[in-house]
């Protein structure tokens, strides 16, 4: 399902344009509403975030949705409800990004059996390291769901081959060192990553942490099999007046980036 939808973009000479939520933010209702805004709108592939109350990579717009959302008392099983929901009403992927210690305090086996039982099409964790990963691994695999890893500017070439051989999916290309968050532009660090990742495998490269408008999706979209969005669409929501106000943002804000990763 994730592979057809990256080759379906591939096949058709653009980028997939990913999209990022956080379930449970502004609700757990508003949460999927707007993950399936997405998916409608134009993008390919949607990231559902597991709120976690120290979100070491997440910047400030992202850490104020988790934030909301766990004042909300959203748990695991509205995640996985988030996922089947937004899958089921579009039939694209949808994936979980999540830091691994609550899916390590759920029980790895019984957290992926049941996100691919609602339709999940794999799990992104920035926080776990490869050489601990194989548990999780095997579990995943069992079930059918990919595994994706976050690589970054830092990472040694030899290291960048370790982490892309036991990923699968995609490669999850942090375009910069620090935490999500819009930015002015998107810096030749990021085409310098694809380049280093793309000598070590041949799963798609996907670039995220910081495109926020069309014209640096289609500057990403040059070198990059997918284009990540998360802070732009939260901001989205968290600036509306209201929820009608929000879904509009973010179906505004998917199809401009669908029509920039087209250009790119």
């Amino acid at each position: 399902m994730l592979g057809e939808a990256l080759a379906r973009a591939r096949a058709e000479n653009r980028a997939a344009l990913v999209g990022y939520l956080p379930a449970g933010f502004p609700t757990v209702e508003g949460g999927i509403a707007a993950c399936t805004a997405l998916l409608e709108s134009g993008c390919d592939v949607v990231e559902v975030g597991l709120p976690h109350s120290d979100p070491v990579m997440d910047g400030p717009v992202i850490q104020t949705a988790d934030t909301i959302a766990l004042r909300g008392g959203v748990k695991i099983a509205d995640v996985i409800r988030t996922v089947r929901e937004a899958h089921a009403a579009t039939g694209k992927p949808v994936l979980v990004m999540t830091y691994w210690n609550p899916v390590d305090r759920y029980g790895a086996e019984r957290f992926a059996k049941e996100l691919a039982a609602a339709g999940g099409a794999g799990c992104i964790l920035p926080d776990l390291p490869v050489e601990e990963s194989a548990g999780w691994r095997k579990a995943a695999e069992r079930a059918g769901l990919a595994t994706v890893f976050v690589v970054a500017p830092s990472s040694r070439d030899e290291r960048l081959a370790r982490i892309t051989a036991a990923g699968s999916g995609f490669v999850y290309a942090a375009s910069l060192m620090g935490v999500t968050g819009t930015r002015e532009s998107v810096g030749h660090e990021a085409r310098e990553l694809v380049t280093r990742v793309r000598a070590t495998t041949a799963l798609p490269v996907c670039v995220g942490l910081g495109v926020s408008n069309p014209e640096q999706a289609a500057q990403v979209a040059e070198f990059a099999d997918g284009v990540i969005v998360g802070s732009a669409f939260v901001k989205r929501l968290l600036d509306a007046d209201g929820p009608e106000e929000g879904l509009a943002g973010v179906r505004e804000l998917a199809a401009a980036l669908a029509e920039g990763v087209r250009r790119g």
